[in-house]
């Protein structure tokens, strides 16, 4: 064991040190994310579940609210009708005038106007009033009511009498279809809401029965439209088992929970259970439905939950393994990214014994390479410090010259801008392309064309709205440029380059060295009480140092190692000085860690 160890170390040590950062960086992404999967497999089903019966209790107490809205429908209408007037002169015992008077009253006629009215709306199908008088009274014959009273002989045999018979204290009853008549299904509608009544007929008490009939179909619909899931099923029963509605009848059958069971799951604050029917595990929750002996049962079986959870699974490796492979070629990325610099320093060291070395270009990174290069530049400029002192001086001349538009021209902005179009192109994305080498060309059209030294704030503030949205196709739209400036102020001549120095500051050295990498630059403008014009561009980068914003637009501050962008600001600030005064030009002002301000005053 302790060979094998000691041969697997030798393999490692004699690795390329790019394929060993690719490991390492795998390994590191790898490890969490096996750790992660193992955690989420053996806690997504319990998950799937809690998150389904929330769903479906939601969905139930959605649907509980129109159920009862119908049932206060049916009570409505026949609270409208009880109230009527012939209705309780029907009913009333002192009334003086007899049944067969009575039957072809203007309140009859009024009466059976008050049932059309009501059987017009979608819900209710039908009215009938059976009556317990013989079938060849004026009642059924010559009444406006004959079309609607009918004998009670016709409901003898039906089961909602049977209950009304066996229950004298039963005055009211919702009868699903099992309760009806097969002639009444047929004919007047599914579902109904009949009372008891009593009327007297030759001085004897009779009873008669109001029934108000709708649709089962209507029920359903409600119920399978707040379904929320397909392989669930919702249904309702009453207190004697009976089914009133459901979503699937062969379902409901199979996944059939007794109205006591529910009663008790619902008295002992429990509206959701697990009971195991037929082998499987099912949930089911309920809902009362108030005004009535209803219940609406949802029932959730368990192995459509188990599929999707597997589904669910399948998706989740093969995500993992999306995530592993891109994780592999970031790491050859990331590892290629350092010995690529390596490997540069390698080979410009090796030229040094053909004749005298050459600097290389200034590290961006202050990491070991970084180090590395800059202890090998400055090596290079001390053998040929006599060489670079002149060069330098040149330089300097030539920066001192040179106006704000030289200095702007930064050939890495042009570097990075091509780059990225290169990568949009290789990604196939040719609108994009075409889109940035659109505002490319009009960024240096605007930046080259030397008719005139002074420009406009309105072409200004175009070229430096190109240059942000450049900026932000390199750096995933990170940057909000807002811009509120007067309709005044468009056409006031101002020098070229005097926004874009100053907006690229604030993306390279504010913004861009926030950790999140992202903020807001806001450029707007007025003229003061002076006359004097204001522009204002401020933004929540990082801020400056109170020890570098203090020499910000000082000549001092170009030295050795100053970027493009300083030697940009700088420039703009003594142009606007020789071209206006001292009293014009830049000012900073700046919050480290909460943004930096620049005010360009102009006459």
């Amino acid at each position: 064991m302790k060979s094998f160890f000691q041969r697997m170390t030798r393999y490692y040590n004699n690795l390329r040190l790019q394929t060993k950062l690719t490991v390492t960086h795998l390994v590191i992404v790898t490890i969490p994310m096996v750790v992660i999967m193992f955690f989420f497999f053996t806690r997504f089903y319990n998950m799937l579940v809690s998150d389904t019966i929330r769903d479906e209790q939601e969905s139930a107490i959605q649907t509980a609210p129109v159920i009862e809205a119908r049932v206060s429908d049916i009570l409505s209408a026949h609270e409208k009708l009880t109230e009527h007037e012939f209705y309780k002169k029907l009913l009333n015992p002192a009334r003086t005038e007899s049944l067969e008077t009575l039957a072809i009253s203007r309140e009859a006629a009024d009466f059976q106007t008050e049932i059309q009215n009501l059987t017009n709306e979608d819900f209710i199908n039908n009215v009938r009033l059976y009556m317990d008088i013989p079938s060849q009274e004026s009642f059924f014959l010559k009444s406006p009511l004959k079309n609607i009273a009918e004998p009670l002989d016709r409901a003898r045999r039906t089961y909602w009498y049977g209950i009304f018979a066996g229950e004298p204290a039963t005055n009211a009853l919702f009868c699903p279809a099992f309760y009806l008549g097969s002639y009444e299904a047929r004919n007047y509608g599914d579902i109904a809401y009949i009372s008891k009544g009593r009327t007297i007929y030759e001085g004897e008490w009779t009873t008669i029965y109001l029934s108000i009939y709708f649709s089962r179909e209507h029920l359903d619909k409600i119920l399978k439209d707040n379904l929320s899931s397909d392989s669930s099923v919702a249904y309702i029963i009453n207190n004697r088992d009976s089914m009133v509605a459901t979503t699937d009848l062969a379902l409901s059958g199979t996944y059939h929970f007794s109205h006591d069971l529910v009663q008790e799951s619902v008295m002992s604050s429990n509206n959701f259970i697990m009971k195991n029917i037929l082998g499987e595990d099912v949930y089911a929750g309920f809902n009362r439905i108030r005004n009535t002996d209803w219940y609406m049962i949802v029932a959730i079986p368990s192995k459509p939950l188990i599929l999707k959870s597997r589904i669910f699974m399948g998706l989740f490796v093969l995500i993992y393994l999306v995530c592993i492979l891109a994780a592999f070629m970031i790491a050859t990325l990331l590892s290629r990214s350092l010995t690529n610099r390596l490997s540069t320093v390698i080979d410009q060291m090796t030229k040094c014994r053909l004749g005298l070395p050459a600097a290389l270009p200034d590290s961006d990174t202050q990491d070991e390479i970084g180090e590395l290069v800059d202890s090998y530049n400055y090596m290079s400029h001390m053998i040929q410090s006599l060489v670079e002192k002149q060069a330098k001086a040149a330089e300097d001349l030539r920066i001192a010259e040179f106006n704000s538009l030289q200095a702007q021209m930064n050939p890495h902005f042009l570097y990075n801008t091509m780059d990225m179009i290169n990568w949009l192109s290789k990604q196939g994305r040719s609108q994009e392309v075409t889109m940035a080498i659109q505002k490319l060309s009009r960024f240096y059209k605007l930046t080259l064309s030397r008719k005139q030294s002074l420009s406009t704030i309105q072409d200004e503030l175009e070229h430096v709205s190109i240059y942000v949205e450049l900026q932000n196709m390199r750096f995933d739209d990170n940057i909000e440029f807002i811009i509120d400036m007067p309709d005044s102020l468009m056409e006031h001549a101002i020098p070229k380059l005097t926004f874009q120095p100053v907006v690229e500051n604030s993306i390279l050295h504010g913004i861009m060295e926030k950790e999140e990498k992202e903020g807001t630059i806001v450029l707007t403008g007025w003229k003061d009480d002076t006359d004097t014009i204001v522009i204002l561009i401020s933004d929540n980068g990082v801020g400056i140092p109170p020890e570098k914003l203090k020499n910000i637009l000082s000549e001092k501050n170009i030295t050795v190692g100053s970027s493009g962008t300083n030697i940009a600001v700088y420039n703009t600030h003594r142009r606007l000085q020789l071209i206006y005064g001292p009293e014009y030009g830049l000012k900073y002002s700046s919050t480290p860690n909460v943004g930096t301000e620049v005010e360009i005053r102009i006459p």
